[in-house]
């Protein structure tokens, strides 16, 4: 189900006046809100605006984290004089209150008792296309795996288990081939944001029509770890190496090894353009060697399958950032073609 599902169903509470009138029939909800981060203030932002409009939303509160020092949720529930509350100290008695928990990236696995308080059960917004990418980490591994689509989910929360529950609704997006994971992580929080508010709206008709996910055809998307970040120049093709960049793309550097140093590359490219070279060429061509092309000005790496990336900022040893010239000229520039290798 797409987003035109969405405005169709949705189309009858989005005309001012005719929201009371639509609402009059329709048992009001009081909402409690599960979130940390800016994944979830989208999704934070549609329902605090249905509240205000009159709309399907009666109340709402939300549950988040005190302890991160930049958290764009507590920000703007307190600017918005929303009643916040900290996880830490969070009393579960509170949700009796609510008949409807949302939960939107809030990294806390949610206990049963918490969950069985909604009566009206609780909703989560998964930002794949469940029952693939099942897991912490669904935006990185949907870039790092070359998929040209991924998309949000609707789906009820179930005790125990993440990421198994009902689906009510999903929604598509095509991932661009240069698109990187902040402006994916944005579009699908926008887009997850329009298909949560469909749900809470019809949330009756979305139950209905709710349905229960195939675990055969389920992949994962465990937590990213430092290790995910390792480049292996031998196994791996170039556009494998441009697309896991592009899926750590603002939230850690490529990992590799240069002479013993530890190297983070933080901006490379990667274009068809660039030569290839067959993988009978002498040694300097293999896997992770490393060229400088004075003409050009470019800091060049061959791939496994013989193509190049250009490397455009990189740090080795811990040491300031330093563009390609820069690396040449105080690194590579010192070394003889055959131990110019990242590893």
């Amino acid at each position: 189900m797409l987003l035109s599902l969405i405005n169709s169903r949705t189309q009858i509470v989005r005309n001012g006046s005719s929201v009371q009138r639509y609402f009059s029939n329709v048992c009001r909800l009081k909402v409690l809100f599960f979130g940390t981060d800016h994944f979830s203030l989208p999704s934070l932002k549609i329902i605090h605006k249905n509240l205000i409009d009159n709309g399907r939303v009666e109340r709402l509160e939300v549950v988040t984290s005190f302890k991160a020092a930049k958290n764009p949720v507590k920000w703007y529930s307190r600017t918005e004089a929303i009643r916040t509350h900290d996880w830490a100290s969070f009393s579960r008695n509170i949700a009796n209150s609510f008949d409807l928990g949302v939960v939107v990236s809030f990294g806390h696995l949610i206990p049963e008792s918490l969950i069985n308080s909604f009566h009206r059960g609780m909703l989560n917004v998964h930002a794949s296309l469940l029952p693939k990418l099942r897991g912490a980490a669904p935006i990185v591994h949907a870039i790092a795996n070359g998929d040209q689509r991924t998309g949000v989910s609707i789906m009820r929360i179930k005790p125990r288990q993440f990421d198994v529950g009902e689906i009510l609704l999903q929604s598509s997006v095509e991932i661009g081939r240069d698109m990187l994971m902040p402006q994916l992580h944005d579009q699908l929080a926008n887009v997850g944001a329009d298909c949560l508010i469909a749900c809470i709206e019809d949330l009756e008709n979305f139950y209905q029509r709710q349905t229960v996910q195939n675990d055969a055809e389920a992949t994962y998307a465990p937590k990213i770890d430092q290790k995910f970040a390792e480049i292996s120049w031998r196994n791996s093709t170039a556009v494998q190496i441009y697309d896991l960049y592009r899926s750590l793309y603002g939230l850690r550097p490529l990992i590799t090894t240069f002479g013993g140093d530890v190297v983070k590359i933080f901006k490379l490219s990667f274009s068809k353009e660039l030569p290839t070279v067959q993988a009978q060429c002498h040694p300097p061509n293999v896997p992770g060697h490393v060229e400088y092309s004075k003409r050009t000005k470019r800091l060049l790496v061959r791939c496994s399958d013989g193509r190049l990336l250009e490397i455009l900022q990189l740090s080795i040893g811990g040491k300031k950032m330093l563009t390609g010239q820069d690396f040449h000229n105080g690194f590579l520039s010192k070394m003889s073609p055959t131990e110019r290798y990242f590893k």
